[in-house]
């Protein structure tokens, strides 16, 4: 699409944040625009002031360049923080007096890729903010200012490290692994662990932006295969693994089990929940956690999936941590409310620290259910996968009973199963979970036949 000048592939302004490949999707012009128009949005609501840093990717500085240049074009003031990770630039939102900011990364996506997260006034800026970016490109309806803002550096990353040291209080001496990936934790989180007195294992802990050893995705279990060995060839207390820009973690325990976040988030809970506390949780979490907020007389909220609106949610009901099953885990306990792989694995060490137990014996107390991983099937277009939910939806809900949160969670009489639309692919989401295998598959049958009538669904279970 045309926008005067500007080549623009509209598919790049997802729900949650600006992401494409570099080559073909962020030309100069389109990046400069991107600034322009943010900018834009700040002066509309009477800000004059961002900050901006970026990852370790090749493409970074000269997408943080021109959006800059953008920035400062409509009179806006700019302070570029440098390399950081994601939740620092999210730190800095809570610890200078500039609320507003862009951090330049491709988060877990292969090298080619790169995009921008925004933070608007200490909250995330996601859904109809994004459109109204594209709108003032499309539009072309920049601020005209009369003078160009001024560019000025910041440093964060040294009150980041010091805000960690002074908060976190490891007791005893720990034998930790932990994969970098390679990305932008690379920066910041082997000194932290090692300056609190950690003796750290480092597995990819050097930057390099081509991701040599595999994309920086914890999630994908094949990723974790190396860090799996290194913990049990180490005799490790735990491992993690962060995603490409460190706003996501993964654990493993010290006989190589993966700890996906839900059970994560379950494993704070006694030390944090008092009577009737909020724990904000998405619709693929497994029913362990919710479990166990109430065995610690929390109140469990079940929310949609999405860092953006798990976070928003937390700032509506003052809980003190939340999460989702993609890696994102928020502690407003002690932190400032946004997702932090790096302060979340401190946080995991100190707890280890305090107790006198493995991180398996923790784990083998909260609930054991059978569960998949995330389930994606490609539809042929966004409105074949619209038209799938929405006849899903309006069957099961009238069959079963389920949650209506964000797709449908349809519940049987042993476990349930997911059915959402993907936020900013023509993706559908499926997960299920049941006490046991046989269960599981059967739940997973039900609910592939019937959805086979609805359209051309390709899964095999």
């Amino acid at each position: 699409m045309k926008a005067m000048d500007v080549y623009m592939n509209e598919n790049i302004f997802r729900e949650y944040d600006i992401r494409g490949i570099v080559q073909t999707d962020f030309s100069k012009d389109l990046v400069v625009s991107l600034g322009k128009a943010f900018g834009t949005i700040l002066v509309e609501n009477n800000f004059n002031l961002m900050s901006i840093s970026g990852d370790v990717r090749h493409t970074t500085q000269e997408l943080k360049d021109n959006f800059i240049k953008g920035v400062l074009e409509v009179g806006v003031n700019v302070y570029d923080m440098g390399v950081l990770p994601t939740p620092t630039n999210y730190f800095s939102l809570f610890n200078t007096d500039v609320v507003n900011s862009v951090q330049i990364t491709g988060s877990h996506n292969p090298s080619e890729y790169n995009g921008f997260k925004i933070s608007f006034n200490k909250k995330p800026f996601y859904g109809e903010s994004i459109q109204k970016l594209k709108k003032i490109i499309l539009t072309n309806a920049y601020h005209n200012s009369n003078s160009k803002g001024m560019l000025s550096k910041c440093e964060i990353l040294d009150s980041y490290i010091s805000f960690m040291k002074s908060n976190i209080k490891i007791k005893r001496r720990l034998n930790v692994a932990m994969d970098c990936g390679n990305a932008v934790a690379c920066v910041v989180a082997p000194t932290l662990f090692k300056d609190m007195k950690v003796h750290l294992n480092e597995l990819y802990c050097n930057v390099d932006p081509n991701f040599p050893n595999h994309h920086p995705d914890p999630t994908v279990d094949d990723n974790l295969l190396d860090l799996i060995k290194i913990v049990i060839n180490k005799k490790c207390d735990f491992g993690v693994a962060y995603d490409g820009d460190a706003d996501r973690i993964v654990a493993i325990d010290e006989k190589g089990s993966i700890i996906r976040s839900d059970i994560l988030i379950a494993l704070f809970l006694e030390d944090i929940l008092q009577k009737n506390d909020p724990v904000i949780y998405d619709v693929k979490c497994s029913n362990a956690l919710k479990e166990t907020i109430l065995k610690f007389h929390g109140k469990p909220l079940m929310w949609k999936t999405g860092h953006s609106h798990i976070k928003n949610k937390m700032i509506e009901t003052k809980a003190k941590i939340g999460g989702e099953m993609s890696g994102h885990i928020f502690f407003s306990d002690k932190y400032f409310g946004y997702d932090d792989g790096i302060y979340v694995s401190l946080r995991l060490a100190e707890l280890i620290s305090n107790k006198n137990e493995k991180l398996s014996t923790l784990v083998s107390r909260i609930p054991k259910y059978v569960s998949t991983p995330e389930i994606r099937v490609d539809c042929q277009s966004d409105e074949e996968k619209r038209e799938i939910v929405k006849n899903a939806i309006n069957y099961f809900k009238n069959k079963y009973i389920c949650d209506l949160t964000d797709g449908v969670r349809i519940e049987f009489d042993d476990g349930w199963g997911l059915i959402r639309q993907s936020n900013t692919q023509p993706v559908i989401v499926f997960r299920f979970e049941a006490s046991t295998l046989s269960n599981l598959k059967k739940n997973q049958s039900t609910i592939f036949n019937k959805l086979k009538e609805f359209g051309n669904i390709n899964v095999s279970f």
